[in-house]
C-alpha cells in the first residue's frame, strides 16, 4: 500500500519540475532585447543679430506754482499747466510727422498726475520750509522700423522741448526667424559633434532616438541708457549711438543608436559632454 503514495508523490514532482522549466523558458523568450548602443550629445549654440527695431521713450511735463503744504494748488492753475502741456505734446507729435514718421508708429501715454515736495525758502528761524507742487506728466514712445532715422528722432525730440529721453530698446522684427536659426545651428553642432565621436571610435550613427532642448532659445531685446535731462542735452545727437547685436543663445540634446562591430563588441552608451561654441 505503500507503493501508491511514492508513486503520487514522483507524480506531482515531476509535474512541477515540468511547470517550472516551461515558466523558465517562457520568461526568457520575452525577455527584452539588449538595450542597443548609442551615443548621447550635448550642444549649445548661438547667433547675434544686428537689431532693425528700435523704440525710444521720452517723457514731458509741466509743474504747478510750488505752495505751502497747508495750501491747496489753484484749480486754475491745474488748468493752465495741463494746457501747456497738450500743446508742447501736439507740437511733439507735429516735429515726428514732419521727419516722416507715421502717427501709429507714435504712442502718447496717458495723462500722469502726482504731488512733488520740493524746498522752500528759510524762515527767520532758519528752518526751510517744504513745499508741494503738482507734476501733470506724458509719456511718449516712438517705434522705428529703421534705425537710420533713430538720430533725426533724438534731435526732434530735444527740438520740440522734450525734458527727459528715458532710453532706446533695440529689437527684431522677426524674432521667430533668429530663434530659429539659433536653434538650428545647435543642431547642426550636436550631428557634427556625433559625427566626429563616431567616425573616431569606428562607429557608424544610427537613427535618432531622442531629441530635447536644454536651453529653449532666449531672446532679449537690448536695452540702450540714454535718461537725460533737456536742460543738459544741449546738441547731442542719436547718430553717435550704435545698436551693437542681440546675442540668442539655444542647447539641445541628441541621442542616437549606433551601428558597426565596435558597437555591437562594446554595447552601452557613449556619452558626449557638453561643449559651448
Amino acid at each position: 500500500m505503500s507503493s501508491v503514495p511514492h508513486s503520487l508523490k514522483r507524480l506531482r514532482y515531476g509535474v512541477i519540475g515540468s511547470a517550472l522549466f516551461a515558466l523558465l523558458a517562457t520568461s526568457t523568450a520575452n525577455a527584452a532585447p539588449a538595450t542597443p548602443p548609442s551615443l548621447h550629445v550635448q550642444a549649445q549654440s548661438w547667433v547675434e543679430v544686428e537689431p532693425d527695431k528700435a523704440t525710444l521713450s521720452a517723457r514731458l511735463w509741466e509743474n504747478t506754482q510750488a505752495v505751502s503744504t497747508l495750501e491747496d494748488t489753484d484749480s486754475d492753475e491745474l488748468s493752465n499747466a495741463r494746457e501747456r502741456l497738450e500743446k508742447r505734446a501736439s507740437e511733439l507729435i507735429k516735429a515726428m510727422e514732419e521727419i516722416g514718421i507715421e502717427q501709429r508708429a507714435i504712442n502718447a501715454g496717458s495723462l500722469n498726475i502726482y504731488p512733488e515736495h520740493v524746498a522752500g525758502p528759510r524762515n527767520n528761524n532758519d528752518e526751510q520750509e517744504t513745499l508741494i507742487r503738482t507734476r501733470l506728466e506724458r509719456p511718449f514712445s516712438v517705434e522705428l522700423t529703421n534705425i537710420g532715422q533713430l538720430g533725426e528722432v533724438f534731435d526732434a525730440l530735444i527740438g520740440a522741448g522734450v525734458n527727459t529721453l528715458d532710453g532706446v530698446q533695440f529689437d527684431l522684427q522677426d524674432r521667430d526667424a533668429a530663434t530659429d536659426e539659433a536653434l538650428t545651428k545647435a543642431l547642426e553642432k550636436a550631428r557634427h559633434k556625433a559625427d566626429l565621436m563616431a567616425s573616431t571610435l569606428g562607429v557608424r550613427l544610427g537613427q535618432v532616438q531622442r531629441i530635447e532642448e536644454t536651453q529653449a532659445p532666449i531672446f532679449q531685446p537690448r536695452m540702450m541708457a540714454m535718461r537725460a535731462e533737456s536742460d543738459s542735452m544741449g546738441s547731442g545727437s542719436a547718430s553717435d549711438y550704435r545698436p551693437g547685436t542681440i546675442r540668442i543663445d539655444a542647447g539641445v540634446n541628441v541621442e542616437w543608436t549606433l551601428r558597426g562591430q565596435d558597437a555591437r563588441a562594446r554595447p552601452g552608451r557613449i556619452a558626449g559632454e557638453q561643449e559651448q561654441q
